[in-house]
């Protein structure tokens, strides 16, 4: 009865129907499963998620941080944004890493909603179910929404951040305006290729001024008064959302803001090409191919027949062609029309396309699949609308759009993250960390880790959250009496050969001189007990 009376209320609403809830509703609990269902033992938990919960654990001991994570690709920091929301999230789980990762869970579950809402918005209820459908089941989405990482909540922020731009430039209301801009700033704490989106606005912002200037008898100074105004409540409310960064970057000389900018456009390679039209080229296809139709990555190809590549390539690049020539269509046709919302809608998407990936031509370093987070709903918004566009068609068109989307959808579900058994990464640290607290005799002890490029963050965090954390051995200038050295060290080997007598890491060469006591092999780990050389 409730469920009935539920359905009731929500088709009193023009946006739904009793058909599109229920639809939208299995799509929402499918796309719920798939990021949710085990997510514990399928969760990353290295160096990067250790330090995120180590600083969300200080945080909510009363230790507050103005700055954010470091940037994986370069070095300057980000703002602080990410680690205050998931602070709350650790708390709730009792301090298990899991939490922060079901709240990336829930960002990607409300980003399968907007997709929705903006599809449904933007074209009709079938386009916005075609599009929510395949954004749901797309492995590569569904990878980074099950883990806990600073970029990985940017789809979520980047629709939202341009439906509240929408909204400011259809209404001209301040307060869209003011939610756009503080968006944008959150996002820019949590990837520096946000600046793009800044940049998606602000040009959309100028086509509109000019597409009322030249369509309607507007005098100029109004434009442009207009245009100033909605510059401004855009830019104040993005210092506000940017503001904990700011106040860093202020009392310190903006070191973070320069370097950021530095690394965006100064020279270097991107996957063997510093060609800009070949960079465009690459992301076009990249942002359909990965997304939409899960091809392989570069080092994966050879797995696959040549012929099946040539027919995998052939087929993303004209279901791209077609969903980009029917929305540039469709904008031309209501530009034509004077028709101002739907071309306003119609032009967001199109600016979105062009400039999302013709800025990335500047961009002069490696291309990463999560540096598309701010554009991973617009593939399934266009290839959405296309569907449903077919779909209203003759018979042969509608058994071509659904041919189109079956295909889709299970070339995306068979590749689920379900395929392989998990790698249980946070039980595997937690029972290596838990092991050493049993082997020190509750004495205090020094750690270290040995790894081809892991930081030890995450093992540190399960020693603080027990209560025990290792002491960290300070140089000679900070300790010259040495009382950070203790009896013990511990070392974690994730390589294989692993030779911790005489290593150059600090946290064993520090140790001084020392000798293996004892060894064991814990999970597929090798950790090592070692003591001070005695002569």
């Amino acid at each position: 009865m409730r469920f009935r009376a539920t359905l009731q209320r929500f088709s009193k609403y023009p946006f739904f129907s009793k058909k599109a809830f229920i639809l939208l509703s299995l799509i929402i609990l499918l796309g719920a499963f798939l990021r949710l269902f085990r997510i514990e033992d399928y969760l990353t938990f290295l160096g990067d998620e250790g330090r995120d919960v180590l600083v969300a654990k200080d945080i909510l001991a009363g230790h507050f941080t103005l700055l954010g994570p470091r940037a994986s690709a370069g070095d300057f920091f980000l703002g602080p944004i990410y680690y205050y929301l998931i602070a709350p999230f650790l708390f709730l789980a009792n301090y298990n890493p899991v939490g922060p990762a079901v709240m990336v869970a829930f960002f990607g579950i409300a980003t399968i909603f907007l997709v929705f809402k903006v599809g449904k918005s933007f074209f009709d209820t079938k386009s916005g179910l075609f599009a929510a459908s395949l954004y749901a089941v797309s492995p590569l989405v569904i990878a980074y929404s099950r883990s806990s990482w600073n970029p990985n909540i940017m789809p979520f922020f980047s629709i939202l951040t341009l439906l509240f731009a929408y909204k400011g430039v259809s209404t001209t209301k301040a307060r869209y305006w003011a939610l756009s801009g503080f968006f944008l700033g959150v996002s820019m704490q949590l990837h520096y290729l946000s600046i793009f989106i800044g940049a998606i606005i602000f040009f959309f912002v100028m086509f509109d001024a000019l597409f009322q200037r030249f369509s309607k008898d507007i005098k100029t100074k109004t434009v442009i008064f207009g245009l100033i105004k909605s510059y401004a409540l855009i830019f104040f409310s993005f210092l506000a959302g940017l503001s904990p960064f700011l106040l860093f970057e202020l009392r310190h000389g903006f070191p973070n803001t320069k370097t950021i900018l530095g690394f965006i456009f100064q020279s270097g390679s991107v996957s063997g090409s510093s060609n800009s039209t070949e960079i465009i080229s690459s992301v076009f296809f990249k942002i359909f191919s990965r997304l939409l139709a899960n091809f392989p990555p570069p080092e994966q190809v050879y797995k696959f027949s040549k012929i099946t590549i040539q027919f995998w390539q052939i087929g993303v690049l004209a279901l791209a062609f077609f969903a980009v020539v029917l929305l540039v269509s469709q904008l031309y046709k209501n530009f034509v029309k004077g028709n101002r919302d739907k071309f306003l809608q119609h032009l967001l998407l199109v600016t979105w396309l062009v400039f999302g990936i013709f800025l990335f031509g500047f961009y002069k370093k490696p291309i990463y699949d999560y540096y598309f987070g701010f554009m991973f709903p617009l593939p399934f918004l266009l290839v959405g609308n296309l569907l449903g566009w077919l779909y209203e068609r003759r018979f042969i068109f509608k058994a071509l759009s659904l041919l189109i989307f079956i295909s889709l959808f299970y070339i995306n579900i068979q590749a689920n993250p379900f395929r392989y058994e998990p790698n249980k990464q946070y039980k595997q640290v937690k029972t290596a960390a838990e092991f050493i607290l049993k082997q020190t005799n509750n004495k205090p002890f020094n750690f270290a880790l040995i790894s081809g490029g892991n930081s030890d963050h995450a093992y540190r965090y399960i020693f603080e959250v027990n209560g025990r954390p290792p002491v960290t051995i300070e140089n000679l200038q900070v300790d010259p009496k040495r009382t950070t050295v203790m009896d013990q060290l511990f070392v974690i080997c994730e390589e294989n050969p692993c030779y911790p007598l005489g290593h150059s890491l600090w946290e064993i060469s520090g140790f001084g001189r020392g000798e293996i006591v004892d060894s064991w092999d814990v999970s597929v780990l090798k950790i090592y007990k070692l003591e001070r050389f005695k002569e």
